[in-house]
């Protein structure tokens, strides 16, 4: 017997693009909702306008993005221009047949389309209203536009990430987007709880911006509690949970460990390492016996953490002699065996092809999707053991949908579905339709 999906009945407006807002309704879809992707081809939900082909080169499809692939599983996708009267007569007609609708524009964009909070809840009294802007609605910085290197500067996390004497170092990959579309992915699930109970929607105003600053929370504390400033002067680099002669009061990365490192494993190729830590005195002399207690190790200066600490050079050199020896997985098992946390680096190949609890959870199931075929993609990381999770949907073709949701949910027939083609509606006029348009409207 199938589980039923938690969201089941539930249709979800989005009008989200970049990361953070289609992360949050790809979490949704997972949840069993309907969510219905609303674009338009000038602006394509991730990244902004494609980037013109260059000299020679093919002009990009528009459904070969990969990041659009990645966020949008389980979704619907229909083109419409909101920007004309009668796509805006659709969108509300829409609106009027849905529960949720989410967006992450700067804040007023879609309050100039017609559609403020306000306007909403005439067409939908019970409507729940995500917006998602960058600085929220409220506050004098509300008109600033955000990126997510800029977001990261702005919410202390480059402050924190980098090495001594060296520009501020940003993580490399915007997390705030992944952040802010988990919260509002938990926003609206709470205010469909409240309508449950209450019957009455509600607008939640997220501020992705500040959603980055709760990822500072231990520097916050420890700078409210302990008084001590955040500083990247004599931040420990590298892997090491502690640099020798690092001041402690300069540690940010909790618990003090040594070893606490990635070491070169048989064959020394780019990605042969594996990270080995050793919490307790009790797991380095566990590590030493899986280490067959060579000589260097039973040194007494190595038995406590302090001795550790100060030669860790010569620690990580005597591990990483015995780690060559061995293969990453091969030394993570036998690690594991010890009580010794170790785990391989792994590539994003290692991760979909050859790691077994990945693979037994059913992390990367194939589906299929129009331009690259079956696809292995990532699935959800939770399993509820009384609702169905489902990651089955491949991502849409942009417009896939228009024809199905139109003549389905608005009822339009397909005179009035092809009108909507001809005159704009649906499609750039002057512009080639899609080949799956028109085979829909056949």
């Amino acid at each position: 017997m199938s589980l039923p999906a938690p969201l089941q009945g539930i249709r979800i407006l989005d009008f989200t693009w970049v990361r953070s807002g289609p992360w949050s309704t790809r979490w949704l879809g997972a949840f069993g909702a309907e969510v219905i992707k609303v674009q338009w081809p000038a602006n394509l939900g991730i990244g902004g306008p494609p980037r013109a082909a260059g000299p020679g080169e093919r002009p990009p499809d528009p459904n070969e993005n990969s990041g659009f692939i990645d966020c949008n599983i389980n979704k619907l996708s229909i083109t419409i221009n909101v920007r004309s009267p009668r796509g805006l007569e659709l969108m509300k007609a829409l609106l009027a047949k849905s529960d949720v609708v989410i967006e992450n524009f700067r804040a007023g964009v879609i309050d100039r389309w017609g559609l403020s909070f306000e306007e909403m809840k005439q067409i939908k009294p019970d409507i729940i209203y995500v917006s998602m802007a960058g600085f929220g609605h409220t506050g004098p910085q509300v008109p600033y536009a955000i990126v997510g290197q800029s977001t990261q500067a702005l919410s202390g996390l480059n402050f924190l990430s980098g090495f001594p004497d060296k520009p501020p170092a940003g993580w490399g990959y915007s997390y705030m987007d992944d952040m802010a579309g988990m919260y509002a992915a938990m926003c609206a699930l709470t205010a469909l709880r409240h309508r449950n109970a209450t019957g009455e929607g509600q607008y939640v105003d997220l501020a992705q911006m500040i959603a980055g600053v709760t990822l500072t929370g231990p520097a916050f504390l420890d700078r409210s509690v302990n008084g001590r400033a955040a500083r990247r002067e004599g931040y420990p680099p590298g892997n090491r949970s502690i640099w020798p002669g690092t001041p402690l009061v300069n540690n940010y990365r909790g618990r003090t460990v040594a070893p606490h490192n990635a070491y070169r494993t048989k064959s020394g190729g780019y990605n042969d390492w594996c990270a080995i830590a050793c919490y307790s005195d009790e797991e380095w002399q566990n590590l030493v016996c899986t280490m067959g207690s060579p000589a260097w190790a039973t040194d007494s200066k190595f038995a406590r953490l302090d001795g550790r600490i100060e030669h860790q050079e010569e620690m990580d050199r005597g591990i990483e002699a015995w780690t060559l020896t061995l293969g990453k997985y091969e030394l993570a098992e036998l690690c594991q065996a010890a009580g010794v946390g170790a785990m391989p680096v792994q590539s994003n190949e290692d991760r979909v092809e050859h790691d077994p609890q990945l693979r037994a959870r059913g992390m990367y199931p194939e589906a299929g999707q129009g331009v690259f075929g079956s696809r292995k993609h990532q699935s959800t990381p939770f399993r509820l053991s009384k609702s169905s999770v489902t990651e089955h949907k491949p991502a849409p073709l942009l417009g896939e949908h228009t024809v199905d949701v139109m003549e389905r949910v608005l009822g339009l027939s397909r005179e009035e579905i092809a009108a909507g083609y001809a005159d704009g509606t649906f499609w750039p006029e002057n512009t080639p339709i899609p080949a799956h348009a028109e085979d829909a409207l056949r």
